[in-house]
């Protein structure tokens, strides 16, 4: 008997060559062209499981092992999926089940301030081995600038640094603000770079111990401190020159982005200047990635800028400048993965098989929404004045330049040490 995943597969694959193989024997899918992907179930309740909720289901069973990658990988597989057209094969159940999700994502997008901190722990408080196995030498966890194409991760990571410091306009002796200090790569390459003072906040406690353990090791204790801090909480009563926030904002959630906002304008001072890096995508979202949200974000969202912008607006705020990076995350995402399954067995001592192929999932399938679903990467200059920047965008090659002299001469890094 022909389960029912095989008989959606028989609506969707129509583009590529699928072969899928199991207990109930082996068939083919697609018109043989393009990509060519074979997979093999352990079991038929595993078919079932991902015909009844392929948005979830399709990631446990490859978790559980139960779907095993025979030909191609957990790239392709998501790849040829999308490569086809889903519509045509939604069931009443797919449709009941995300009918649920909307309703839950209703809630969930409007999560209390102080359950960010729990969310963050989820992710970033995981081990740092982990993240030592394919982030570069600075531990940049966000979307690499691949500029000029095809250089290394590392210097595509110094590219994204040294060009949101170009649109940042620092100046000797001002007082910057990041919030999302991640691993603290960022706040110390302004620090050195444009002679600023800085504060970053986050709420991971692993990130906090590292940041603050690299800035000393550094001798910028005195110029770069790092807090464990919720963005929300920040008395009005600091203000600060300049302000910057790289891949933190898909945690604000969508019913914060007032908040977010707010607070970014009680802080920033007159003639100040924010640069807000983020994911975003092409239209606003009904709910999350139910797979994302249960194992690897939860609480985020993947803002669109028609979702963004009247929130800049109502809290009194001016877009001085929006730069689209379309593909830079897909090819830094291509990168980790290929650097994570390097190191697959290293990965496997720290935790185990499962979280592995999670991690995998999570890796393969982020790079898919890159390359199939128009995501993409939105950097924006805020201000309060329009003239706090100037009235061309020469500037940014210009202090470009100027950075890759500083470059040149920076002392290597010191290796993380966890």
């Amino acid at each position: 008997m022909t389960s029912s995943l095989r008989r959606l597969l028989a609506k969707i694959i129509r583009k590529g060559r699928l072969t899928v193989s199991g207990p109930t024997g082996s068939q083919v899918f697609g018109d043989g062209g393009g990509r060519t992907v074979a997979i093999r179930f352990t079991d038929t309740e595993a078919e079932e499981e991902i015909a009844s909720d392929p948005q979830l289901k399709l990631a446990e069973v490859y978790m559980d092992g139960r779907l095993l990658i025979e030909e191609g990988d957990i790239y392709e597989l998501l790849a040829i999926v999308k490569d086809n057209t889903l519509s045509e094969a939604l069931t009443p159940g797919m449709i009941w089940r995300g009918l649920l999700r909307i309703a839950e994502a209703r809630v969930r997008h409007g999560v209390p301030v102080n359950r960010n901190q729990r969310n963050v722990a989820h992710h970033y408080d995981l081990s740092a081995k982990l993240f030592d196995l394919f982030l570069d030498e600075d531990w940049q966890y966000s979307c690499a600038y691949f500029n000029p194409p095809g250089i290394s991760l590392y210097d595509a990571q110094v590219a994204k640094k040294r060009h949101i410091a170009a649109k940042l306009l620092a100046e000797p002796g001002q007082r910057v603000l990041e919030i999302g200090s991640g691993w603290g790569g960022m706040a110390m390459y302004l620090a050195e770079s444009s002679g600023v003072d800085v504060t970053g906040i986050t709420l991971s406690q692993e990130q906090l111990r590292v940041s603050r353990d690299r800035a000393a090791k550094r001798g910028l204790s005195d110029r770069v401190r790092f807090e464990l801090q919720d963005y929300y909480y920040l008395p009005a009563s600091l203000k600060y020159d300049r302000i910057v926030s790289v891949g933190m904002f898909e945690h604000v959630g969508r019913l914060n982005f007032g908040r977010y906002f707010r607070k970014a304008y009680d802080v920033l001072t007159d003639d100040g200047v924010m640069v807000l890096h983020s994911i975003g995508q092409p239209y606003p979202a009904r709910y999350n990635s139910p797979f994302i949200e249960k194992y690897i974000f939860p609480g985020g969202y993947i803002p669109s800028l028609a979702e963004v912008m009247p929130s800049i607006e109502k809290a009194g705020l001016l877009v001085a400048d929006i730069e689209i990076l379309p593909m830079h995350y897909a090819h830094t995402l291509r990168h980790w993965r290929e650097r994570f399954l390097a190191r697959k067995e290293e990965a496997v001592a720290i935790y185990d098989e499962r979280f592995v192929r999670m991690w995998e999932f999570y890796l393969a399938g982020s790079e898919m929404a890159f390359t199939h679903e128009n995501f993409f990467i939105f950097q924006m200059q805020i201000t309060k004045k329009r003239m706090a920047v100037p009235d061309n965008r020469d500037y940014i090659a210009e202090r470009e330049e100027q950075l890759k002299a500083f470059e040149a001469t920076r002392p290597p890094l010191e290796p993380v040490t966890f």
